[in-house]
């Protein structure tokens, strides 16, 4: 039997890496990773010299399928993303389904716990979290009114993505619908620059405005009506 590591790796602070996860990525044959460069760049600060092979959304069939190949002749592999836990809005589950399709019977799928920038925000958020839904990022284009109307009828806390982009857009479209609803806003989680905004959609749109906002967003919405 083969192993396919699943390991989460820091959303921005190296330093939170698990024992675990160090000990797996020193180990295994081949890592797997969505970026080689910011793979390279962590398994640097870690002395960790393993072969690494590109595997992302645009990916052929036939990386995929050299992928199989390599478990299939018992290569141990770890699939990691460019941050955070893999099979989270990236791509890493329609490689976990191609393996349980294809060697259920020769590859163990290991999970290695870790950073998660979905947890992260949730564990801060000062809502009730017991129950939660998360939506991934927003429509780029096309049915964004549309999703911005549901997430507000849930009944309890919503967390999605934002990109720098459109995190201004995102909110003015949401405050456009329920300017006075009750949002956490975390931008850089983890990293040297870290904030995190909370209060009234309207009022943090505005201090949004004349915010640096480059990097990444996690929007939690209250569930409160």
């Amino acid at each position: 039997m083969s192993n396919l590591y699943i390991i989460a790796t820091p959303i921005g602070n190296l330093e939170d890496l698990s024992f675990r996860a160090l000990k797996i990525l020193h180990g295994v044959d081949l890592i797997l990773a969505e970026d080689t460069r910011v793979t390279r760049k962590l398994l640097s600060r870690y002395q960790i010299n393993k072969p690494l092979i590109s595997y992302h959304q645009h990916s052929q069939l036939q990386k995929v399928d050299y992928i199989l190949k390599l478990l299939k002749e018992g290569k141990n592999l770890a699939l990691v993303s460019d941050a955070g836990t893999p099979g989270i809005s990236d791509p890493g589950n329609e490689l976990v389904e191609k393996v349980i399709e294809s060697l259920s019977d020769k590859v163990t799928i290991v999970p290695i716990p870790g950073a998660s920038a979905l947890t992260v925000a949730a564990s801060i958020a000062g809502f009730n979290m017991d129950k939660f839904s998360f939506l991934g990022f927003p429509p780029a284009k096309k049915k964004r009114k549309k999703f911005f109307e549901t997430l507000f009828g849930f009944g309890h806390p919503v967390v999605f993505y934002e990109s720098t982009h459109r995190i201004l857009k995102t909110l003015a479209e949401m405050a456009e619908i329920r300017p006075e609803a009750r949002i956490v806003v975390c931008h850089e989680l983890t990293k040297k620059f870290e904030k995190i905004y909370r209060g009234r959609l309207d009022k943090i749109l505005e201090q949004l405005k004349g915010a640096d906002l480059r990097g990444e967003f996690v929007v939690i919405v209250s569930f409160h009506k």
